[in-house]
């Protein structure tokens, strides 16, 4: 699964996201391998959304370098759009609209060929198995169904990297696994670079190439997974993310000020 390459794909320096007097990023640095599939974790509240809209070119950073498949997304955001693809958390379809129509939608948007778009959105939804519903209308699609509608659509432009935002939240067991196998599929046929957050600590181990461990704005631990355990003298991942922040992923509770990193907003509905 670990794709052997050298080229940075995405470069995070000295990270810093301020609101005020409330850091929500705090000076973070990483790299992500071209190829890789690279899991982002951390309790709610600990930045990783933050962190995300910066790099898909939704906030601006307080200080630091960011480069995305070697473009800034401060400067240069138009090409790091469509470096890009992205699933978000919450559902982004138009459900009064077919499959097809919010694959065409997509496709007009980032500027996909006339001539390559019906080959394209055949070619993506016959890989998530959702080719025989093309004429259905999404609201009639269960949750799984929407998430491989949403990574298909995500992928209509041939990103270079695949952001996934918590994509297997609220599904059932068997659809999850269906769901992580399309895209170890998709990042092992098109090395296409995946970078996710996930509640589910077991699948980041199986599936991740490496993982880095935020909590309260900073970067805590960097590596394999398999890295990480014996560094923590643990047994699972989800044993060594609980030594390392002192919670579990899936804890609800967050504080005032990791809300605001959850929400995106600061006091007074200034946006961040």
């Amino acid at each position: 699964m670990f794709y052997k390459m050298v080229d940075k794909i995405i470069e995070v320096k000295n990270l810093v996201k301020k609101f005020g007097d409330f850091t929500a990023v705090d000076d973070i640095s990483f790299e992500v391998k071209e190829g890789e599939i690279f899991a982002f974790l951390g309790p709610n509240g600990a930045g990783k959304t933050t962190t995300i809209k910066m790099l898909t070119t939704l906030l601006q950073p307080s200080s630091g370098e960011l480069k995305v498949n070697n473009y800034s997304p401060v400067t240069q955001t138009d090409d790091v759009r469509r470096s890009f693809g992205i699933v978000f958390q919450d559902p982004s379809l138009d459900d009064e609209l077919t499959a097809y129509e919010n694959m065409e939608f997509h496709a007009v948007f980032y500027g996909v060929n006339q001539n390559l778009r019906k080959e394209r959105i055949e070619s993506l939804l016959k890989l998530v198995e959702l080719w025989d519903r093309k004429d259905s209308f999404v609201k009639t699609f269960s949750g799984g169904m929407k998430r491989r509608l949403e990574i298909a659509r995500g992928l209509i432009h041939h990103p270079k990297i695949l952001f996934l935002d918590e994509p297997s939240i609220g599904l059932d067991p068997q659809t999850r696994n269906f769901l992580w196998k399309y895209i170890q599929d998709m990042n092992k046929n098109e090395k296409m670079t995946v970078f996710l957050t996930t509640h589910y600590m077991e699948e980041a181990e199986k599936i991740s190439d490496r993982v880095a461990i935020i909590d309260h704005g900073k970067l805590i631990k960097i590596g394999t997974p398999a890295e990480i355990r014996k560094q923590t003298n643990t047994k699972s991942l989800e044993d060594a993310f609980l030594k390392l922040t002192g919670k579990t992923i899936r804890e609800e509770t967050a504080s005032s000020k990791d809300k605001m990193r959850m929400s995106g907003k600061v006091f007074g509905g200034r946006r961040r």
